[in-house]
């Protein structure tokens, strides 16, 4: 029921204080519902609460989940960025490894390689040392059977010389001397000046080599003249008629 003021009251005529039936009481009562409505509010919201409850549980479970399967990822992935690593370092470590034995190969088939170019040289060396060795033996065999064959004439010659180098030394007045020098012989002549006749003239004549040549001579002779004689003597090998020419020269140069 509603109060009104004091001072409402107040103005009312007198006759409204007598107890009356008000229009109020006159009106049809209503029920609204609002206790079921209250009740089915609080069970929805009981109900969202658990609908939300457990979906923050949901959340938080699968947020829990992924942080564990982050963490999972994050350890695989640093476990395999670790077997990455070490299977880089193997694998350089390896690489160097093949790098090594690859120059080590090298300087292998190098050293092989030189050491075979030394043995192929030294066996040309060998083989053309061979070589040589018998062409000397050869050439040895061959001078050896020269000189033999030389030493035999000259032997021979000199059976036949001697009586003729006597004749020689008594027909040109010739006498053979000694200089000092190996393969080296003076042949003097005397008579050859008529106002003189131990005046002497000489000539060296040098036997050191097959071709002889005349070392010197006393007097002094033209050289052209002595060198066809010479020459004459090493194509002949005929002492005698050198001799005699010689003596020739010498004296038509004393006079």
């Amino acid at each position: 029921m509603f109060e009104l003021p004091a001072s409402t009251s107040a103005m009312r005529p007198s006759s409204l204080t007598v107890d009356t039936p008000s229009m109020a009481d006159s009106l049809p009562s209503i029920n609204f519902g609002f206790d079921d409505l209250r009740d089915r509010m609080a069970r929805f919201t009981e109900r969202f609460d658990t609908f939300i409850a457990k979906g923050r549980k949901q959340v938080l479970e699968e947020r829990n989940r992924f942080r564990i399967n982050v963490a999972e990822l994050q350890d695989d992935q640093r476990l395999k960025s670790r077997e990455i690593e070490n299977l880089a370092n193997r694998s350089a470590s390896h690489a160097q490894t093949i790098d090594k034995e690859a120059a080590e190969t090298a300087e292998m088939h190098a050293a092989i390689a030189s050491i075979t170019q030394q043995r192929d040289a030294r066996a040309q060396h060998r083989d053309r040392t061979r070589s040589e060795i018998a062409a000397i033996r050869k050439q040895v065999a061959q001078r050896v059977s020269a000189q033999q064959h030389y030493a035999k004439a000259i032997d021979e010659q000199a059976h036949l010389n001697i009586p003729e180098l006597d004749f020689w030394q008594t027909y040109l007045c010739l006498r053979i001397e000694g200089t000092g020098t190996v393969d080296r012989l003076r042949f003097v002549f005397t008579h050859v000046d008529e106002k003189d006749w131990e005046k002497e003239v000489c000539f060296d004549l040098d036997t050191e080599k097959r071709d002889y040549r005349v070392a010197s001579v006393k007097p002094k002779v033209d050289a052209e003249q002595i060198g066809r004689c010479v020459e004459r003597l090493n194509d002949s090998r005929d002492l005698g008629p050198f001799l005699k020419r010689m003596r020739e020269l010498l004296t038509a140069a004393l006079n």
